[in-house]
């Protein structure tokens, strides 16, 4: 098999492994089952990345900066307090409820907290949180400029929001989650409150 040269085989490579955690964020992004998916060989892939970690770390330094389509943020039409509940909300949305909810939930447990963790998955996870991290963090740097974020620790204020964000979809994954959804968003208000300035609501 002929492989295309350089940056192409990158590329291939990191929009494979991109993809291999878009469909599922438990997956291990190991060698083979990524250089399979990409259609190139293992060595062509150890070319570029020599590790599993430098694999991993890459590909989320590049969905780090990808935009969010449709990103609630980017509305002007509402207030800052607005704008961040709904990109909580985008992300709660991804979980889904019941049981697409426990399903997800399941993978999480069984991936990280069933039995011992291997290294390479406990990298992924590690990976995958510091991807969700900057991600709520690059929203509340866009309300850091607007001057609607209360003085501290953006890191700090993105992990609380995120606490937040985990603990309703894992209340999405009980029985009678559909009757939570209102009681969902007065706690996503309630977490906002805490991280804007009193006159941006």
């Amino acid at each position: 098999m002929t492989e295309p040269a350089g940056s192409d085989t990158r590329s291939k490579i990191l929009i494979a492994a991109a993809t291999m955690l878009g469909e599922d964020p438990t997956a291990r992004l190991s060698v083979r089952a990524v250089a399979a998916k990409a259609g190139v060989s293992t060595g062509s892939l150890r070319h570029f990345f020599p590790t599993q970690q430098e694999l991993l770390d890459t590909v989320i330094e590049g969905l780090q900066t990808l935009d969010i389509p449709d990103d609630p943020m980017a509305d002007p039409t509402k207030t800052p307090a607005e704008r961040l509940q709904a990109c909580l909300q985008l992300l709660l949305s991804a979980v889904g409820t019941g049981a697409v909810a426990r399903q997800n939930w399941t993978a999480l447990h069984d991936a990280y907290v069933a039995s011992p963790t291997p290294e390479e998955s406990a990298q992924t996870f590690l990976a995958m949180e510091r991807l969700a991290v900057s991600r709520v963090d690059r929203w509340l740097a866009r309300l850091h400029e607007e001057g609607a974020l209360t003085d501290g620790d953006r890191e700090q204020q993105s992990r609380f929001l995120l606490s937040v964000v985990n603990g309703l979809s894992l209340e999405r994954a009980f029985p009678g989650a559909r009757a939570r959804l209102g009681f969902e968003s007065s706690s996503l208000r309630l977490a906002v409150t805490a991280v804007l300035r009193a006159d941006a609501s």
